[in-house]
């Protein structure tokens, strides 16, 4: 994900990269990545508008502390976060701008305001159960996409909805949602063909986000701005 962003970003005429940040002691530190190296220095924050993070929840932690020391906006588009880390974000976006959610693609996000809509016109008579599949490296099961997904559905209709998880290969992720009733069933599937799509949404959302005022945002916040 990291090498696809500054990828895309390089060619995009908007962006110019002045950071890249991996973990302390991997053989990429010191790396020539096009004009920059590769660095484990946070305090490198000082020079960016915008830091955009697919890392690990342990390392969010420590993120969120530098991007409120630095007062620099934040694209956070890790998932597997415990509550405790979920409240640390929504402390830290009182004092800067923060875009936070499990799925940065464009379809995906159209799926979490319309899922919902789908589940009250088709009533209490229809079961709703969702699948998910990922690669056999991700290591949070259900996927943060299953669980919002979950969570939106579940607002309207007042139930748990149950989610399945495969981890196989290198599947980038698939997510299905089943809405059975007693004579039919209607699935709506995502598929993520590569993982440039959640490039292209967490670039949009950084663009979106340099110069907003401090607060929570979500990725529907940024799509409708950009209609």
């Amino acid at each position: 994900m990291g090498r696809r962003i500054y990828e895309l970003a390089c060619q995009d005429k908007d962006f110019e990269v002045s950071l890249a940040l991996e973990k302390k002691g991997t053989p990429l530190i010191g790396k020539d990545l096009g004009r920059i190296k590769v660095s484990s220095n946070l305090d490198g924050l000082f020079l960016v508008d915008v830091l955009v993070d697919f890392t690990l929840p342990e390392a969010v932690e420590t993120h969120l502390d530098y991007v409120a020391k630095y007062k620099k906006a934040y694209v956070l588009g890790t998932t597997g976060l415990t509550p405790e880390q979920k409240d640390k974000v929504d402390e830290i976006s009182r004092v800067v701008p923060v875009v936070f959610t499990p799925n940065m693609s464009v379809g995906v996000n159209v799926l979490f305001s319309v899922l919902p809509e789908i589940a009250k016109r088709l009533g209490p008579d229809y079961s709703v159960e969702i699948m998910e599949a990922h690669h056999k490296a991700k290591k949070d099961a259900p996927s943060g996409t299953a669980k919002k997904m979950a969570e939106v559905i579940g607002e309207v209709t007042g139930k748990n909805i149950p989610t399945h998880s495969i981890r196989l290969g290198d599947i980038f992720g698939d997510h299905t949602v089943i809405f059975c009733g007693n004579s039919e069933r209607i699935e709506i599937k995502h598929q993520a063909h590569s993982r440039d799509l959640f490039v292209v949404g967490a670039l949009k959302a950084a663009k979106w986000i340099a110069g907003k005022p401090a607060g929570l945002y979500s990725m529907q916040e940024v799509l409708k701005s950009s209609m």
